[in-house]
């Protein structure tokens, strides 16, 4: 049966980047736009309450001949999805190797019922892209002091000259939060490196993630090194193992790895899974994690100091905890306590403050 004469069928065709070339200028388009689900997502709602019979969407980044983790890597990171590698259930097992054969797995940690990984960088784009959705603003900067009205705490001071007011200041800096020893009463955070690396398995990205001991004799004779190898949904495998408690640079851009770390992880990931060895290299990373002096995260409001938090601590537990940590955070200021958390255990003021001097002369 035909259309009848007098209806026609609304088809829309939206760029991502706005249908005029100053578009992005506009303050309700996304930030970042190309290959961003989010913003296809919200035009597809748009035109569907417009009544609108379809919406064409050219993907052409989808229909290259390309493996995943080379699409990934071809695109700016501000130009991936933020769904891109965000979740994935898996299995985790656990394993041994003696270094030199592949690991023999010994038994099961999870399945994909209890277990899943995201992808830090799409999940943290996703959570700031939302967030500036609902009206939040990122001021990029290096805070030098806090803005005080008596005792509370107002806001902070920038090395541009730059003050910040707000109702609440949280000092949420990992183990650069022991910076912030100078201006208020906190307990210690200590920095502990770790070294990673990320390699390119496209269609041989295992299925299930690996927690092994492996005899290491590499260097350190009789040493076992706990290496995790985790599958992520782009096509890639993030593996970490060898920490050290070598100094916490005051720049977080001065983070290096210790000499020789990533030579000896790469050859016992090649040498241990199977699945790595001849696979392309396409990251060497480092980091530091933050840890308090008994093991648990500090995260509640500070004593003396009105207005001022304080979040962190989690040691390697950050992003599995962030989603939880926040919430409870937002509840604790904008209601004075928490609700969907207990955040007893973790008062900062268990904990003895840290001496600035301690900083100060090292």
């Amino acid at each position: 049966m035909g259309m009848p004469a007098d209806m026609m069928n609304l088809i829309s065709i939206p760029n991502t980047t706005g249908g005029h070339l100053g578009g992005w200028r506009h303050p309700s388009s996304f930030s970042h736009t190309a290959m961003n689900l989010d913003c296809v997502i919200e035009l597809a709602q748009l035109a569907e309450r417009g009544k609108f019979d379809a919406v064409f969407l050219a993907d052409g980044n989808a229909v290259r001949d390309m493996e995943p983790s080379a699409l990934f890597e071809a695109n700016h990171p501000s130009a991936r999805p933020v769904s891109w590698g965000l979740y994935r259930r898996l299995a985790t097992f656990m394993g041994h190797s003696d270094g030199n054969a592949p690991a023999t797995i010994s038994g099961q940690i999870g399945t994909k019922e209890t277990t899943a990984v995201v992808e830090p960088l799409a999940f943290t784009t996703g959570l700031l892209n939302a967030a500036r959705r609902r009206g939040a603003g990122l001021t990029e900067g290096t805070v030098e002091s806090l803005v005080r009205s008596g005792d509370r705490v107002t806001g902070v001071r920038l090395a541009s000259g730059e003050t910040l007011s707000g109702d609440a200041v949280v000092i949420a800096m990992g183990p650069w939060s022991i910076v912030a020893s100078g201006w208020l009463a906190l307990p210690a955070v200590h920095g502990v490196k770790g070294h990673s690396l990320v390699f390119a398995t496209g269609e041989r990205t295992p299925q299930d993630a690996w927690f092994l001991e492996v005899q290491d004799d590499r260097n350190r004779q009789g040493e076992v090194l706990t290496p995790e190898i985790f599958p992520r949904a782009n096509g890639t495998v993030w593996a970490c193992a060898i920490s050290s408690t070598q100094g916490l640079p005051v720049d977080p851009a001065q983070v290096g790895p210790d000499d020789g770390a990533h030579a000896r992880l790469e050859a016992l990931c090649r040498a241990v899974v199977p699945a790595l060895a001849n696979a392309k290299l396409v990251a060497r990373q480092a980091c530091f994690r933050p840890l308090t002096e008994d093991g648990l995260p500090l995260m509640g409001a500070l004593p003396g100091a009105p207005g001022a938090y304080i979040a962190t601590g989690h040691s390697v537990w950050g992003i599995l905890n962030a989603p939880a940590s926040g919430e409870a955070m937002a509840e604790l200021v904008l209601d004075g306590a928490a609700h969907s958390v207990d955040l007893r255990p973790f008062r900062p003021d268990r904990l003895r403050p840290f001496d600035p001097k301690v900083l100060l002369s090292s």
